[in-house]
């Protein structure tokens, strides 16, 4: 029997539908992830089942980060609103929404959500395939928790000038992501010019990696979003 026209027809099999699963797989499908990261996960959960909670952010690193440089400013501005950080370090659009659907959530309806993820996803993904993962994202929130406001925050800048290959991913990922505000339930919020000098540098005094916060740039970002969220608060 001659098995070469079957190999080759499972051969072109695979090639054909590869793709397109990995690119399901990498923005919008929701996966977890493993070591540490699920202990920080179960944090989360952990806040959640306390209850009282108006405020809540999602994201990675950078959102993780106000509980570290940004401790101060949130101890300031957030932490009076009934706010929890639900940031993980590390995490892409595809975690968050694993953690959506696995506890970050549960038993809580934060008035209002604050979310900033994709940067994370910008060596791999495209600024349309990191798009869709925020859209679906606000379509989870928007599901399971249908009164809460959500400020979609545009990716933060990242490196030294507007040529870094991966802020401009960020940026073409913001241009799309701007329009899922409708002035109701979801606003989009760049505060992205206010860490960048002139020409659009970054400076290091503001994210001394080119990508996250120092406490400097914690009071911006406090400062720059707080009177939205109270905004949204008061009209909730």
């Amino acid at each position: 029997m001659n098995l070469r026209p079957v190999w080759l027809a499972a051969l072109l099999l695979l090639t054909t539908i590869t793709p397109s699963f990995a690119k399901d797989s990498d923005a919008t499908l929701p996966v977890p992830r493993d070591g540490n990261w699920m202990k920080r996960h179960e944090l989360i959960n952990s806040r959640a089942a306390e209850g009282n909670k108006d405020v809540i952010f999602l994201g990675d690193s950078i959102t993780q980060g106000w509980e570290g440089g940004g401790k101060a400013a949130w101890d300031k501005y957030f932490a009076p609103l009934k706010a929890m950080n639900a940031g993980i370090s590390g995490d892409r659009t595809q975690h968050v929404l694993w953690r959506l659907e696995n506890g970050n959530i549960k038993g809580i309806e934060p008035k209002v959500a604050v979310l900033m993820i994709g940067t994370n996803n910008s060596g791999s993904n495209t600024s349309e395939d990191i798009a869709d993962g925020v859209k679906a994202i606000v379509t989870s929130l928007r599901t399971k928790l249908p009164n809460t406001k959500i400020v979609v925050l545009a990716v933060f800048p990242r490196g030294a000038d507007p040529s870094d290959a991966r802020r401009k991913v960020n940026e073409g990922t913001n241009a799309i992501i701007s329009k899922l505000d409708d002035g109701k339930s979801v606003f989009y919020l760049d505060i992205g010019p206010k860490f960048l000098g002139e020409g659009g540098t970054l400076s290091k005094e503001i994210m001394p990696d080119l990508l996250h916060l120092s406490p400097q740039g914690y009071q911006i970002w406090a400062e720059a979003v707080e009177p939205v969220v109270k905004k949204l608060l008061a009209g909730s």
